[in-house]
């Protein structure tokens, strides 16, 4: 599903016109990366959590030139599923 996917079911299940809910959902996604961006997480009940989940420092190597790299400490976004969404999908999956 794609974001127009998303702005069309949005478009048939409320009536809002499409530019309109378009301006939503990238109002939502930009509002997200921001929040994330502050080392802010993001809860929405019953949906779930767009957290950040800390990386390690670790050594990787370079194939190419036979160098040993240290990649940095970081933080990478991830989304975690509410218990009532994560069962709502798993019902319907085994339908």
């Amino acid at each position: 599903m794609t974001k127009q996917d998303i702005v069309a079911r949005i478009n048939k299940q409320t009536g809002i016109d499409k530019t309109t809910a378009l301006t939503v959902v990238e109002s939502f996604m930009e509002q997200v990366k921001i929040a994330l961006s502050e080392e802010e997480n993001v809860y929405l009940r019953g949906f779930g959590s767009f957290i950040l989940k800390k990386r390690a420092e670790k050594t990787a190597r370079n194939i190419t030139k036979n160098t040993t790299i240290i990649i940095p400490e970081h933080n990478i976004p991830a989304f975690k599923p509410a218990k009532v969404f994560f069962e709502a999908v798993k019902e319907e999956a085994a339908k």
